[in-house]
């Protein structure tokens, strides 16, 4: 099952997460399957390429808690409704 999860990176007490596509099984700084947005809670910014987050979450994809309030706030979710509504009609 593949996860969007925060991947730590930067350095002590500087820290900067990469939002990645990795196996569940996986351990956080492991081998990801597809780097698809930052998380700054320092400056508090993000960035996320939306079409990389919308494929993988058609393709059955669970976000972790963070990443789903993060994604929330982007509005990922908004477009995956509608895109899902455009599949179904």
């Amino acid at each position: 099952m593949v996860k969007l999860r925060l991947k730590r990176c930067g350095r002590k007490q500087r820290v900067i997460y990469r939002i990645v596509a990795i196996d569940a099984r996986s351990r956080r700084e492991g081998r990801d399957l597809r780097k698809v947005g930052f998380y700054d809670p320092i400056k508090n910014q993000t960035y996320s390429n939306v079409s990389a987050i919308l494929y993988f979450l058609e393709k059955g994809a669970q976000p972790t808690g963070t990443v789903h309030d993060i994604s929330k706030k982007a509005e990922v979710f908004k477009e995956f409704r509608i895109n899902q509504m455009k599949l179904m009609k």
